[in-house]
């Protein structure tokens, strides 16, 4: 598409885009069907591609699961209701540079640098890492750091466990470790039996850094993170699922597969094994602003990478909300006017379907202030908003 075209769309939009859903299906774990949609459609990619299971958001990144399809994963903007008329929202970063995302971001990134998703998964994940930012440089990857919240309007049921395992007891040494993973061929090599779990609590979060190992529970979370989908898994067997070595061994230097010293140079061992895990990465509501008919929280901040907002609208009430850097956002609860968009939570949707309920908004606008209304009588608007590392969170 033409740079002028594409330019034209965002005025139309006066400084919002549209978003259509990105949906990605991966060949494990099962489907906790909470992201509403429709119950024929979870297999729409393919059974040999494994059920939709994730939902991203504001995404120039592809997925990185063997199959994939060319642009799997990256968003799309809604250019005219037209579903066979999408474009896609890389295309506008690129063209639209500062215009669209800020200069901050383009000066010290060169894009728009993280992407927020859904995962829906009835049963817990394997105990995983997302590579350590100096074992990432080693293979030209970027690293993933992530930030999870769980939403109560997405959460109707909890899965089997809602349970999340991060790191390793601060007793337990890296040969015992070491120990564990030369099992992954083997035998089941019970790797939780050496870490520590915390039990999820709805409507908060927590900051997982690259290089900390961690298992997630089996909640619906949204997930802010950095742009990579970069992992390896470090626990073998999983209510029974067998996973394979080449699993464990992804992302390290050529010829390094079979180096159990290479394989965990991926995780940051200081940080897997503090004593005070919940203290430095449980992430309670901070309050951001309110005031008449609004609120508005932090639900993901204390990093350097990315961060989340709730904004909840009462019934009947609007506010001009003004926030200090460009954001994709997701409505969750209710309904309304976005700007000058109707935005409404989707009860279900059908893949390949438009839905009214994502938006990308361009730094000016989310300065200047977008007008949100709820045109609800009885029923709160709630958005999640979900920022790069330049909009001026809190820390810890």
């Amino acid at each position: 598409m033409e740079a002028n075209e594409i330019r034209n769309i965002l005025e139309r939009g006066e400084g919002i885009l549209s978003l259509a859903p990105a949906w990605v299906p991966r060949p494990f774990n099962r489907p906790g069907k909470r992201i509403r949609l429709h119950p024929d459609d979870y297999y729409a990619m393919g059974l040999r591609r494994g059920a939709i299971v994730e939902r991203w958001f504001s995404s120039i990144t592809k997925v990185e699961t063997e199959g994939a399809e060319e642009f799997e994963g990256m968003s799309f903007v809604n250019v005219d209701g037209n579903a066979d008329h999408l474009v896609l929202f890389k295309e506008f970063v690129e063209t639209l540079g500062a215009e669209l995302i800020g200069e901050k971001l383009v000066q010290d990134y060169g894009t728009w640098p993280m992407y927020s998703k859904f995962y829906d998964y009835n049963e817990p994940l394997f105990h995983h890492v997302h590579h350590r930012e100096e074992a990432c440089a080693k293979v030209g990857v970027m690293p993933k750091h992530e930030h999870y919240f769980f939403p109560k309007q997405y959460n109707n049921h909890l899965g089997i466990r809602p349970v999340t395992y991060f790191g390793f007891d601060p007793s337990v040494t890296k040969e015992q470790v070491k120990e564990r993973l030369s099992k992954f061929e083997t035998a089941d090599g019970r790797i939780l039996e050496l870490s520590r779990a915390f039990r999820m609590e709805l409507g908060t979060g927590w900051f997982t850094p690259a290089g900390v190992v961690h298992a997630p529970g089996s909640l619906c979370t949204y997930e802010p993170q950095w742009n990579s989908d970069v992992m390896a898994m470090w626990e073998n067997i999983v209510e029974g699922e067998v996973f394979g070595y080449e699993s464990l061994c992804g992302y390290v230097p050529a010829g390094s597969e079979r180096d159990l010293d290479a394989i965990m140079d991926a995780a940051d061992w200081e940080l897997n094994t503090i004593a005070n895990y919940r203290e430095k990465f449980f992430r309670p509501p901070v309050t951001d602003e309110a005031g008449e008919g609004f609120k508005q929280d932090w639900i993901c901040y204390g990093n350097d990478f990315v961060a989340a907002k709730e904004l909840t609208v009462d019934p009947g009430a609007e506010v001009l909300i003004r926030d200090a850097a460009a954001y994709g956002c997701l409505a969750v609860q209710g309904r309304g006017q976005f700007g000058k968009f109707v935005i409404e939570t989707p009860t279900l949707i059908r893949y390949g379907q438009l839905t009214a309920d994502e938006f990308f908004v361009s730094n000016a606008r989310a300065r200047e202030g977008v007008l949100v209304k709820n045109t609800s009588p009885v029923e709160p608007l709630v958005i999640l908003k979900h920022f790069g590392p330049d909009c001026g969170m809190p820390q810890v």
